[in-house]
């Protein structure tokens, strides 16, 4: 089932579920003549009741690693709210191993990652800009009721946790020690931040990412 499922172009790791004449099967799966296959990818919104997912480990607890050409997503998935490591310097095995060792989906351009064995879960990112990426990543994973926007460090992918304005005062500029009295701080990198200028443009994308994925 999976060299014929790979067969026609799509990684195995993109799949979630898969019917033979009605019934769900593995990889391993062996096809006759006349089967009639249906291949389904993560989603959220079909029950899957009765059915035998290809994981013991769902997929519905989404954490992402993601390849050194995707930077740009990796904060911008961060900025929704989803767990997404990410590193400029992560070779091809390193991104595998972080995959296998905490099961996170392994967000790529490249499809030859996805066929390594180490890589349970991968998705093969199809858009070149950063946020139809984004956009397509949440649709085709259907995420989007799952948005937490603001709540993860955009640099580093820690929790941000709401701080007193007295713990962050030294790192703020004196226009926003000024005018800002509501702030949040990362808890691995310590990070302040607050609704400043920029939030305008950040709150504009997650308004595209929610109209875009009807919710």
């Amino acid at each position: 089932m999976k060299d014929a499922v790979e067969a026609l172009g799509p990684p195995h790791t993109e799949v979630d579920l898969i019917l033979v004449n009605g019934t769900s099967v593995g990889f391993a799966h062996r096809l006759r003549d006349g089967d009639r296959v249906s291949v389904y990818p993560v989603f959220e919104s079909f029950d899957v009741a009765g059915l035998s997912p290809l994981r013991e480990i769902p997929l519905r607890d989404l954490r992402f690693v993601a390849d050194v050409h995707l930077g740009k997503l990796a904060r911008l998935l961060r900025l929704l709210g989803f767990d997404v490591t990410w590193s400029a310097t992560a070779s091809d095995r390193d991104i595998a191993e972080t995959s296998a060792a905490q099961h996170r989906v392994a967000l790529t351009r490249d499809r030859g990652l996805l066929k390594r064995r180490r890589i349970d879960r991968g998705l093969f990112v199809r858009q070149d800009d950063p946020l139809e990426q984004l956009i397509d990543v949440v649709s085709r994973l259907d995420l989007g009721r799952r948005l937490a926007p603001f709540t993860r460090c955009m640099s580093c992918n820690g929790r941000l946790v709401t701080v007193e304005k007295d713990e962050v005062d030294a790192m703020l500029p004196p226009v926003t020690r000024a005018r800002v009295e509501h702030f949040t701080r990362c808890a691995s990198c310590g990070r302040a931040y607050w609704r400043g200028a920029h939030h305008a443009a950040l709150q504009r994308v997650v308004d595209d990412v929610r109209r875009r994925a009807g919710v």
